[in-house]
């Protein structure tokens, strides 16, 4: 069960607290040992979609930036209530049930993000689908208790799996599926929608300099980090293996990042290692790199880029980065030798990142 989300009472008594990093690629901002509690007067975390959420900002003596980080954080918690497909009463739960029968009504926000997944998955060749619930439930990831499935689980899951199935009528904001037990997961762009739409919160509170992540491993940043060198937010890699070691910083200017990586998250069974992204081409779990972090215009597109460039691999990904020049990417991939990676860096401007450490 989640924690109790960090309120008003529990930010004034201090409460509110940087976690401890994760192990897999996180990110964090270049530089601070405690982030965001060295250089950031203002720093709040609330615990939302299984995760972590935290926004760090400076704070002006002139006003009070307090109020508009803690209302952006209750955004975030309004958004697990609507994207979440573990509650049953959340909206798009609603939402799916109602489409197995026919067309189904959505707000504007809600229409808008099923857009954006329908783009992205016909720009990754497929690569980036919400449709694989089914396959989830199969493989054990739902449940937490992964395991491989039988040949017939696998195929009848991969039955109620696909986009195609997924019918939009911009006209009427409407969402239908053409085949029973079809069902949308944002799991992997919810975190980065969600941010999205604090950011933008917090932006029409005249807060301009702020860094928000969800789970450190999606992140969306607004104007410059207080008492930094260069313009933006300087964010940190992390080695997916040797989760202490930092292996390379980007810059972000008005930007979101985010990473996905099976480096430390899947199983083992039979002897064969299974990873926690699936690819919905084949039902399986994708076979890529370490971890792929990315760089996009926006938290939404961050998150899924990250998912779909996974499946996709370098080149494929290098192919969408040249056609979308907002978005680059970095990919940790196995070296010659246990426990030592290779960086590859596509399309990303040669002083928006450095290398810091030996792979």
């Amino acid at each position: 069960m989640a924690e109790s989300p960090t309120n008003r009472r529990d930010f004034l008594k201090g409460k509110s607290a940087v976690e401890a990093l994760g192990s897999i690629g996180d990110a964090l901002p270049a530089g601070a040992a405690d982030p965001g509690l060295a250089d950031c007067t203002l720093s709040l975390t609330r615990r939302a979609m299984a995760c972590d959420f935290q926004v760090q900002l400076i704070a002006s003596p002139h006003r009070n930036e307090t109020e508009p980080a803690l209302a952006a954080l209750d955004l975030i918690d309004e958004q697990e209530d609507r994207l979440s497909v573990y509650r049953d009463s959340s909206d798009i739960s609603l939402l799916n049930n109602a489409a197995q029968f026919g067309p189904a009504e959505t707000d504007a926000e809600m229409f808008a993000l099923l857009e954006l997944c329908d783009q992205l998955h016909r720009e990754t060749e497929g690569a980036f689908d919400t449709t694989t619930g089914p396959l989830s439930k199969a493989w054990g990831f739902y449940q937490r208790e992964p395991r491989v499935p039988s040949d017939e689980q696998l195929a009848a899951a991969r039955e109620l799996v696909g986009w195609s199935h997924v019918k939009l009528d911009a006209d009427t904001q409407t969402l239908a599926f053409d085949k029973q037990g079809i069902e949308v997961n944002f799991n992997g762009v919810g975190k980065g929608h969600a941010l999205d739409l604090a950011a933008e919160q917090l932006g029409l509170a005249l807060v301009d300099d702020f860094l928000m992540h969800g789970g450190r491993s999606t992140l969306v940043a607004r104007g410059n980090r207080p008492g930094g060198q260069v313009a933006g937010w300087g964010v940190a890699l992390r080695h997916p293996l040797r989760p202490q070691l930092v292996i390379a910083e980007f810059a972000l200017v008005d930007q979101a990042f985010s990473t996905s990586g099976a480096a430390t998250q899947g199983f083992v069974s039979g002897g064969e290692r299974y990873g926690h992204i699936l690819d919905a081409r084949t039902g399986r779990p994708a076979v890529g790199p370490h971890s792929v972090s990315v760089i996009a215009p926006t938290g939404a597109e961050a998150d899924a880029l990250s998912t779909a460039f996974y499946v996709l691999g370098p080149e494929r990904s290098r192919v969408y980065c040249e056609a979308h020049p907002g978005v680059g990417a970095a990919f940790v991939m196995p070296g010659q030798h246990a426990n030592q990676v290779r960086l590859e860096v596509v399309h990303l401007p040669a002083d928006r990142w450095r290398q810091v450490s030996e792979l």
